[in-house]
C-alpha cells in the first residue's frame, strides 16, 4: 500500500483543494483514524503503527495542506475546521475502499464502535443493553450530545451509530425507528398534594400556575409540546429554574424545586419508588420516536452490526 494514492478531485469533487491532486492513501488513512479516535495514541494500534509514526504522518499531511489539522491537547487532539472539512471529503471514499479490500485497519474487527446519542438515554437504556457485548470483548467509544451536531459529526465520519431524536434529513444517512419515548408530567409528592388541594384542581393548567417550572432550556421545548399535545393550548408559564440537562431537571424536581416534563425512562425508577408523582395520565401521552442512524460504510466493521442488532432487540422492551 506504500505507493497507493487517491485522486481527491475525483473522489470528492472539484472543491477539494486542500491537498495535492494525488494524496498518499497512508496519510489520509492515518488522518481519518486520528480524527475518529481523538488521539495519535488511540489511532496507532488501529493502523498497526507506532505513535511516533502516526505523529510524523500527520505532520507530513499538515505540511502538504499548509494547514493545521489538529490542535494538540493535554489528552488527545481536537480537529480544526480544515480537519472537519477534509474528513467530510475523504471519509466515504476511504470507507468504500476499505470495504472493497475486505476490511483494513479502519474497518477491522478490532476497531472500536463509535456510538453517540442523548446522554440520559445512553446512561439509562443504551449502556446497560450493551454491557454483555462489552464483557464479550466489544470495544465501545461513546459520545453524548444533541442530535443535530452528532449527525453532522457522523457525516464527517466521527460516529458509526447515532441514536437521534429525529429522522435525518435527506438520504445520505440510513436510519430506522428504534423506540418511542413517552413523556410524563411529574413533581415531588409534596407539590403533587398541593396541586390536588388547589381550589382549581379540576383545571390542572390553572393549578400549576403557582408551582415553579424546571427545564433545561429557556424556550421550554418539551413542556410546550406536552401542553400543545395533551391540553391543546399554549404553555404560558416561564421557567423558574433552568439547568444544563435532563438529569439536572430530574434532580431538581426530585428535590422539590417544582414540576417538569421528563422522559418516562429517565424518571421511572423515581416514580416506582414514590419519590416522584405523575401529575397527569393522558389517554394518549406524548411520544417522541428515537431513530438509530448508521454511517455509510460502518458495516464493514462486524462489531457495528452486533451493536446495531443488540440495540434494536433491546429497544423492543423499552
Amino acid at each position: 500500500m506504500k505507493n497507493r494514492t487517491l485522486d481527491i478531485g475525483e473522489a470528492t469533487g472539484s472543491s477539494a483543494r486542500q491537498l495535492p491532486s494525488h494524496a498518499d492513501l497512508n496519510l489520509l488513512r492515518t488522518f481519518l483514524a486520528v480524527y475518529r479516535s481523538g488521539s495519535f495514541t488511540a489511532a496507532a494500534p488501529l493502523l498497526g503503527l507506532s505513535q511516533p509514526t502516526v505523529t510524523a504522518q500527520i505532520r507530513t499531511l499538515e505540511h502538504q495542506t499548509g494547514r493545521e489539522l489538529f490542535t494538540r491537547l493535554p489528552r488527545g487532539v481536537e480537529p480544526t475546521p480544515p480537519a472537519h472539512e477534509l474528513a467530510r471529503q475523504v471519509a466515504a471514499p476511504l470507507d468504500a475502499l476499505a470495504a472493497l479490500e475486505g476490511g483494513g485497519p479502519l474497518a477491522g474487527q478490532t476497531a472500536p464502535v463509535r456510538l453517540a446519542g442523548p446522554s440520559e438515554l445512553l446512561c439509562v437504556r443504551v449502556l446497560p443493553a450493551l454491557a454483555p457485548l462489552v464483557a464479550d470483548g466489544l470495544q465501545l467509544r461513546v459520545t453524548q450530545g444533541l442530535t443535530e451536531p452528532l449527525l453532522e459529526e457522523m457525516r464527517a465520519g466521527r460516529h458509526d451509530l447515532v441514536i437521534a431524536t429525529r429522522r435525518p434529513r435527506g438520504r445520505a444517512l440510513d436510519s430506522v425507528p428504534l423506540a418511542d419515548e413517552e413523556y410524563v408530567l411529574v413533581a415531588s409528592p409534596v407539590w403533587a398534594r398541593q396541586v390536588a388541594a388547589h381550589p382549581e384542581a379540576g383545571d390542572l393548567c390553572a393549578a400549576l400556575r403557582d408551582v415553579p417550572l424546571v427545564t433545561y432550556a429557556e424556550d421550554l421545548p418539551i413542556a410546550r409540546r406536552y401542553w400543545r399535545t395533551v391540553f391543546g393550548k399554549q404553555l404560558t408559564a416561564r421557567a423558574a429554574v433552568t439547568v444544563p440537562n435532563l438529569y439536572a431537571v430530574l434532580s431538581a424536581v426530585n428535590a422539590g424545586a417544582g414540576y417538569s416534563v421528563l422522559p418516562h425512562s429517565l424518571c421511572q425508577e423515581y416514580l416506582d419508588a414514590g419519590r416522584l408523582a405523575q401529575l397527569h395520565t393522558p389517554e394518549e401521552p406524548p411520544l417522541n420516536t428515537l431513530f438509530l442512524v448508521q454511517r455509510p460504510g460502518a458495516d464493514a466493521n462486524p462489531d457495528v452490526l452486533r451493536v446495531r442488532d443488540r440495540l434494536r432487540l433491546a429497544a423492543s422492551a423499552w
